[in-house]
This record gives structure tokens, sequence and C-alpha cells, in this order.
């Protein structure tokens, strides 16, 4: 549900903003943050403490250090947990009496208390959860403070880097008695054709005032062009008090734009909840797009009355060097470059990403498997969720589902990831039956699946527990669930996690009932090193790295799944198990990462006459390769997907590999260049112009080249990067999985002969000059403008 955003002035005080009812405030600025259990943190006075000013959202743990003694562990990366406290103070002007007011918060990492002046509102334990509280009774006229309690101090709690603090944005809502009851407003198009959509909007409202009320709905439908695109209302009901009643409206909207995948056509539904009198009682705006979706059971996913694979990438919601408070532009960044790579679907793993994730998933038309848990009452870490599930976890679905449940990206529900409870089927069923009834009381409209875990080890397709979900998901071991759906073919069925492998790839491509398939893991992410062991920080199991560089496995990905043409050369130096599927092991040791087996370079290590073996990875019909100009023969696509290989006398210079179409014409190429001794630093600004703002970040990629400008793979030199003028540094990484350099640190070595500058600006008006220098490399700098 999105409301309308009300500008705040710097202070971002509610007596200067004007909010009204059904208003929301954005609250993220004038913080002040300390680390540790500070007595009397929660009260007015606020304790005695070193408070910094911080504006949100707020990851602390990032800052650093690493250390190999972490309580985190490798799981988390090796980074600091504790208690951190966060302060902000507002006033609370006459104009506000009789209004309500809630404060809503996208995450808090973790076991999250709130405080308005000094009393407490709400506990929440899950870090994940968004979560909205209602303040009106505690505030007071003139300044108010809200503390809020972030406690990570039980560890291990993850599997994966997990971050620490408000990491999220946070709003203050502003309505009147009667207002929609938290994320209470559903849309949905039930009938759409060419001419037209039919238009469902149902909105939860609570009367919170002292008599009954009657009211109905006004809707108003725009497009994403601004332009009116339909009117209707719906019945006049009762309001009865201290009640919440679903107030309904349909209409038509005409000759709708679809939502597609790559093609983010969005509406908005402003919805009027309208008393008998005339009277607007309360505002709320919805985003949502129309198209169909439907999961067969003999042809898989169907979009839009088109069957698609589904051809997706889990990903962690860390942004690598930002941690959890991750800038909307490092989120899209990131999912451009997947999608340049032919992935149209993501999973969010393995529990809900921020709502904004999602609000990017829909503009960029990318569909999303949304997931609630990655565990239930059988631990993964010792001090995990586990120990909360119970209690909270119908609240926390409940929340979840309504949500996150107006977003076209979002086609299917996922309840779990390899949950341990399934060798006792008994209560596996019970809580399996429960989440999945509040998913489909809050969303209809969807289906529910689960990634399950060693399905025939525990039994789950023999005794009915796969077949209480809508859509069976397994992880892994692709051919067994062919074969389950072969044993019942009238199971829908979906790969929920999948290696990288072209044996897994296959069996799902060539069967039809066969949805799609969800890759481990679309980027590298922090954490999950345990079994890599210090001084790995981060998993580096991604088809790119953390800084998004592509490896060439992602190429070889791109060469199945991209619309486009795509040929890419590499060399061949290792022969690697693939390790893509043990993270999933507990308790089996990782081996020690052997080095890539594909390198994207021709700068060999080894001197004198050689042969390097040479893999070509393309979906043109027919490739041909180059060494310095001359032809070493064409080959055609091989049948099975595999890499197209030549053995080729090593020679310095260049190797360049041209894909040809059926009708012989070039449609795409690539080059590698002989590096030669490093000489100077290359900078690309990947945009000219930069606006201030968290979620705002600019690019900025630095390369250790050599005097003809090729990049120099094996160059490791430590860089120092000075960011003047109207920005400043916002982060510096190079991707690498075991370098532990503080994200923050002006300096860090390059790795593969390659950093990432990220700048943000810290005004409207001026040039934002990057400069990158390295001990005997002559430096390069680029300018941004700063503007609005």
């Amino acid at each position: 549900m999105l409301k309308r955003y009300v500008a705040a002035v710097a202070a971002l005080m509610l007596a200067s903003s004007g909010a009204m009812a059904g208003e929301t405030v954005n609250f993220d600025a004038g913080w002040t943050f300390a680390k540790g259990d500070i007595e009397g943190a929660e009260s007015v006075a606020g304790g005695t403490a070193d408070w910094k000013p911080v504006t949100l959202p707020h990851d602390w743990a990032i800052a650093g250090p690493f250390d190999q003694n972490a309580a985190s562990t490798g799981s988390g990366g090796w980074l600091p947990t504790g208690v951190a406290w966060y302060r902000k103070s507002f006033a609370v002007t006459p104009d506000l009496k009789g209004k309500r007011v809630f404060i809503e918060l996208g995450g808090v990492m973790e076991r999250g208390g709130v405080w308005i002046n000094g009393m407490h509102v709400g506990h929440r334990p899950n870090g994940y959860s968004s979560v909205r509280y209602e303040i009106t009774d505690h505030l007071r006229d003139g300044d108010n403070v809200i503390a809020v309690r972030a406690d990570t101090s039980a560890q291990p709690a993850s599997r994966w880097y997990a971050g620490g603090g408000i990491y999220r944005h946070v709003k203050l809502i502003v309505t009147g008695d009667i207002h929609v009851d938290g994320w209470g407003t559903y849309v949905t198009t039930p009938k759409i054709d060419a001419a037209s959509a039919t238009v469902k909007v149902e909105s939860a409202i609570r009367n919170q005032s002292k008599t009954d009320r009657t009211a109905h709905l006004e809707i108003t439908l725009t497009g994403s062009d601004g332009k009116p695109a339909g009117t209707f209302k719906g019945a006049v009901q009762t309001l009865p008090a201290g009640r919440v009643t679903k107030l309904n409206a349909e209409g038509a909207l005409a000759q709708p734009k679809l939502w597609d995948l790559g093609q983010g056509n969005l509406y908005t539904a402003e919805v009027k909840v309208v008393a008998d009198t005339g009277e607007v009682l309360e505002t709320d705006r919805s985003t949502f797009g129309v198209r169909t979706i439907e999961f067969r059971a003999d042809t898989g996913f169907w979009l839009n009355g088109r069957n698609i694979k589904l051809k997706g990438t889990a990903i962690h919601a860390d942004g690598g060097a930002f941690g959890m408070a991750v800038p909307l532009s490092f989120y899209e960044r990131r999912l451009r470059g997947l999608q340049a790579l032919g992935v149209n679907a993501i999973r969010t793993a393995h529990h809900p990403f921020s709502p904004e994730f999602l609000d990017l998933c829909d503009r960029l038309g990318i569909v999303v498997m949304n997931e609630a848990f990655d565990m239930w009452t059988v631990a993964k870490s010792p001090k995990d969720y586990h120990l909360f599930f119970t209690d909270w976890s119908s609240l926390d679905a409940r929340d979840f589902a309504k949500r996150d449940r107006n977003h076209p990206s979002v086609i299917i529900w996922s309840i779990g990831n390899e949950i341990h409870d399934t060798p006792y089927p008994v209560v596996a069923k019970s809580i399996l039956t429960r989440l999945q009834n509040i998913f489909h009381e809050e969303d209809p409209s969807r289906p529910v699946t689960m990634a399950l875990f060693r399905p025939n080890t525990t039994g789950d397709y023999k005794n009915g527990l796969a077949d209480l979900l809508d859509v069976v998901g397994q992880n892994y071991r692709e051919n067994e669930l062919i074969q389950a759906h072969k044993d019942k073919p009238t199971r829908k069925i979906i790969g929920t996690e999948n290696s990288k492998n072209r044996s897994s790839w296959v069996p799902v491509r060539d069967y039809a009932p066969y949805a799609g398939m969800f890759l481990w893991t679309g980027a590298d992410y922090l954490g999950e090193a345990d079994r890599a062991g210090w001084p790995f920080i981060s998993n580096p199991s991604g088809l790119v790295d953390r800084t998004d560089v592509v490896k060439p496995i992602g190429w070889e990905r791109a060469s199945w799944w991209a619309e486009t043409p795509v040929v890419r050369i590499g060399r061949r130096v290792t022969e690697v198990i693939d390790t893509s599927e043990l993270p999933t092991m507990v308790g089996v040791a990782m081996p020690q990462p052997k080095g890539p087996g594909v390198l994207n370079d021709w700068t060999p290590q080894e001197n004198g006459p050689h042969s390097e073996k040479v893999e070509i990875v393309a979906n043109t019909p027919m490739v041909e390769l180059f060494l310095n100009g001359k032809s070493l023969g064409k080959k055609p696509k091989n049948a099975d997907d595999s890499a197209i290989r030549y053995d080729v006398p090593f020679a310095p210079g260049t190797i360049r590999v041209v894909g040809y179409d059926t009708a012989g014409k070039v449609v795409a190429q690539d080059e590698l260049k002989t590096a030669s001794a490093p000489v100077a630093v290359r900078l690309t600004a990947e945009q000219a112009a930069l606006k201030p703002g968290f979620d705002h970040v600019g690019f900025v990629r630095a390369e250790v080249v050599d005097k003809n400008g090729v990049r120099v793979p094996d160059a490791a030199q430590t860089l120092s990067v000075t960011v003047e003028g109207a920005g400043q540094l916002a982060a510096f990484d190079n991707g690498s999985p075991t370098d532990s350099t503080i994200f923050s640190s002006t300096t860090r070595k390059a790795w593969n002969g390659r950093a990432l500058v990220m700048v943000r600006a810290t005004g409207t008006k001026g040039k934002i000059r990057v400069t990158v220098s390295g001990e005997g490399l002559k430096p390069a700098t680029v300018t941004l403008d700063a503007k609005e």
C-alpha cells in the first residue's frame, strides 16, 4: 500500500510538515544512534551515551570491523553484533489534536522494541518484518521522543549476514479515527481481456470513533502516464464502532496495458472512504498491475496467456558494501544486470525483502517468488527465529501477505526454505496448513509453495505433505521432482533452488510441466562463510560478484537464457567440482575453493610455448575464432548447450570470437587482449548526474590498465580514492570474497584488476570529482554533476 507522501522540512517535525489525516511523513532524518545496552535510553532524557547523528536506513554492523573471532561467525560475515539504540525528537502541534498517529518501521534487525516518551508500544523479534504501531495515546504537546532498541546480541542467529539496526525506511502515518487498517487495501483484476479489465478493490476500514458510521469507497484509477483511467464507487455500508469492516468497490479499466516481463506497466488506485455526508474520512493509494498468472500441472507457468519458463535466481537482501541498508539504485543496477543475462524471476531468499525492492521489480517487469521463512520450529542456527516461530509466525505471515499482495511482480508465496520440521510430518503438516491458510485468506489470487529439502528422504511425497501445497517446490535434485510429477501428474511443480550446472538446467528446460528454476545464487552475498572459513567474508556462489561484475558462469547462463545474441570467450584454467549445493548440506565440510574454472582474459601466467584451452559460450548458431586476425575455424553451437572448445597455441595479442546467425550475419562478438605491466588507473562513471538522497548512489568503475588500456587481470595494487566537491564516498569495494577491508575505507586493493567506487551527492548543485590513484600508477579522475 502506498500512501501520499508529505515533504518534510529538514528537522522532519510534525509541527512543520502539515501532516493531516490519511498522510504519510518520511521519518528517516534526525535520528541519533548509540551502541550498547544503555540504561535509560528509552526515556525522554535518553540516559548517558555517546549519541551520534544518523539518517535512516542505517546498518551499524557493516561499519565493521571484520573479526575472525566475531560472535556472528563466518555465517554473519565475521561482522559485529550486539545491542544498539536509536532516538529521535519531534514536535506535535495542536492541529494534530483528534488525529491518530502511527509509526511504521520497514525493518529492525532484530528483536526490535519501540518506546514513545518512555512508554513501550511494541516489540517484534523478527528482524525482517515490517511493523506498524499506534503511538497516539502517548504523544504530548511540544517535543516527543521515540526510541528503538535493536538487539542482535544472541549469536549465531543467521546462516548469512543479517545486519543490525533500523536498516529500512521509517514512516509516520497520520489518520483520523476512521482509517485503513494496516496494509488493509487489496486490489485485484479478476477479469481481463483486450477491451477492459475488472478492477476489484477491498479495503479493511477500522472505526476507532465512539459511534457507528456509514460510508462507501470511491476509486480513481490513474495510469503510469498520470492520465485518468477510470472511476467507480462501492456500496454504502455501516462501519461499527470499534470494529474493522471490509468495504468493496468494483469497476472497469478500459484498454488496459498489461504488466509483463520487462514491461512494468502500473496503475494507481486512489481509494477514498466517503461518509454519507460527503465527508472524506480517509484516503489511501495503492499501485497495482493488470496481468494473469497461472501454474498448470501439464505445462508449468503462464503469464498473460503465454507459457513462460521461469529463469530465476535466488538472492540475499544484502547490498554488499552497504550491508542491509541498501540504496534502491544498488538494487536497480543489480536487477538490470541480471535481466541482461536472461533472468526473468527473483526468489527473495529466505525472508521478506523491503517493499521498495518489490516496487522496483514491479517497475522492471521481473517476477518474484516471495519467501517468508528459513526455518520453522527446528533451528538452523542456535539463536535463530525458531525460538519465536510458534508465538509469532502467524502474525508475521499475515502482515507479510497484506503488505506485499498488491505487487504485480509477486506471482507465488513461499512459506519455507528447506524446513527441518518435515521429518516430523504430523507437526509439519499442521504448520504448513496454518501458514497456507493465512496466505489464502489474505490473498486468494496467488498459489503457495515451499522449498522442500530432500523430500524422498523425509517421505514428503508419500505421506501427503507435498500435496498440501498449491505448487510443489523442491530444492535441487531436478530428476526427483520430475519423477514425483510423473508419479502424480496432477502436481504443479517448480524448482525453488537449483545449481548452476547444465545438468540441472536441461531437465527443467526439456520437461514442460517444470515451471522453472531459481539458481543458487544470482549474486555473491555477505556471510555463509563458515565452511570456507576465515578470511572468507562472503559466499562466492553468484552469477555476479558483490560489485556485479559478471563471472564466466554468468555469461554461460546468459548463453542459455538471454533473448539477445550472446557470445563470450574464456580460457579454461582448472577443473572444479560444483559446490553450488553444498551450502544446503548441513554438517558437510565445504572444500576450499580451487580458483575459477574459466577466466575471461588472454594473459596466462605460463611463459613459453604452450596451448590454452579456449571455451566459448554462445547462443548463436555458429561461431568463428580468430587469433591476431587469423581464423582458427568455425564451429556450430553444440546441441547440448555445452561450451564450444578450441585448443589454441598461445600467442600474445588479441583473441576474438564472432557469432553468426543462420543467415551468416555477424550478430555478436567478444575479444580478449594480452595485458602487459600495469601503468594507470582507468575510471568509468556509469552516470553523468546524481541527485542527493539515501537511495541515489553513483557508481564509478576503476580498472588497473597497461599502456594500451588493457585491464591487467592479476593487478592487486592498493588503490586510494578521494571524492571532492558536492559529494562524498558512500562505499569502496572490489568484490573479493577474502578482502576484510571495511567498506568505508578510502583504500582497497584491486581484485582481478578492478574496484568499484560508490558515491553520494551532498547537494543539488556543483561537481563531484572522483579520483583514484595507486602506487606506481597514473591516477584518473571523473566528474559527475550533482543536481536535482
